[in-house]
């Protein structure tokens, strides 16, 4: 393996086409795309300060790194690449890319991130303004995200979710086979016209939260300040306590400890079509 140590690298494709290498305590200063149609390259402790460093690579291993905000659109079109302990200050990071891992990473700018990408992998990664997060992608495994941003999941298929924190808007959008685990999702409007949305042990906040899902289900779930919940949703939804409003679900079974408002019109739905069990009922 070539070593590079203690450069400071400057111009277009500074490093074009590198190969079978390992770079530690460098900056890669100014000039586009220096590691694009990169190979088998272990980066470590190096600081990336303009545009499109990663395009096109192919088995990058990336240690204690950091991506300063002009290293915007970094890693397109780039197949088999993790980072660990790196720090993105970056939008748009990560575009039609490939077996990602990611694991203790913090995304500060995280605008249009991860997008049509497949066989993703997150441990321990914090992102803010992160709207539109990982849209249009699949084959998803997440453990530990702690995310602020709108319209996260948009379109995304095969994901599943443990021990996290979603405050997003419009989450999970158009999604098919996601299944969340002890975790909390807070946002307007979450998961409306996904299909086979699974959540298990979760903390939902949502003004008409689930809403046109086919195939709802929850399990083990609480609902805080949750209404105008499961519109025109096919459901299967068990809940610890308190829903605050139901409306016109198309059928399946609720169960709760208590439903405040329950509405079901008969010209929108047929009401025997959906099992409400409250309270000693559900015993």
């Amino acid at each position: 393996m070539k070593e590079i140590k203690r450069q400071r690298l400057s111009g277009e494709r500074a490093l074009f086409m590198q190969k079978d290498s390992i770079i530690t305590d460098s900056v890669f200063f100014d000039g586009e795309s220096p590691l694009k149609h990169s190979k088998n390259i272990d980066i470590n402790n190096c600081f990336f300060r303009w545009k499109y460093p990663l395009w096109y690579s192919e088995n990058i291993r990336m240690t204690n790194c950091t991506l300063y905000e002009m290293a915007r659109a970094g890693i397109w079109y780039t197949n088999s690449i993790s980072l660990k302990n790196c720090i993105i200050e970056a939008p748009k990071s990560f575009r039609r890319a490939g077996k990602i891992s990611l694991e203790n990473v913090n995304f500060s700018n995280a605008l249009e991130t991860m997008w049509s990408c497949e066989d993703v992998k997150l441990k321990n990664v914090s992102v803010a303004n992160g709207d539109y997060l990982l849209m249009n992608s699949s084959d998803i495994e997440i453990d530990s995200l702690n995310l602020i941003g709108n319209y996260a999941f948009d379109g995304a298929k095969n994901v599943t979710i443990r021990n996290s924190q979603l405050l997003t808007k419009d989450a999970f959008w158009n999604s098919e086979n996601v299944t969340v685990y002890d975790s909390f999702i807070s946002g307007e409007y979450l998961g409306w016209n996904s299909k086979n949305l699974t959540l298990i042990n979760c903390t939902v906040e949502s003004l008409q939260g689930m809403c046109f899902i086919e195939n709802l289900v929850m399990k083990n779930c609480r609902t805080v300040d949750t209404t105008l919940a499961f519109e025109y949703s096919t459901v299967d939804v068990r809940i610890e306590g308190k829903i605050d409003s139901v409306k016109n679900p198309i059928s399946g079974i609720i169960e709760a400890d208590e439903i405040g408002e329950l509405i079901m019109e008969n010209e929108m739905v047929d009401p025997s079509a959906t099992k409400i069990i409250i309270g000693k009922e559900k015993e």
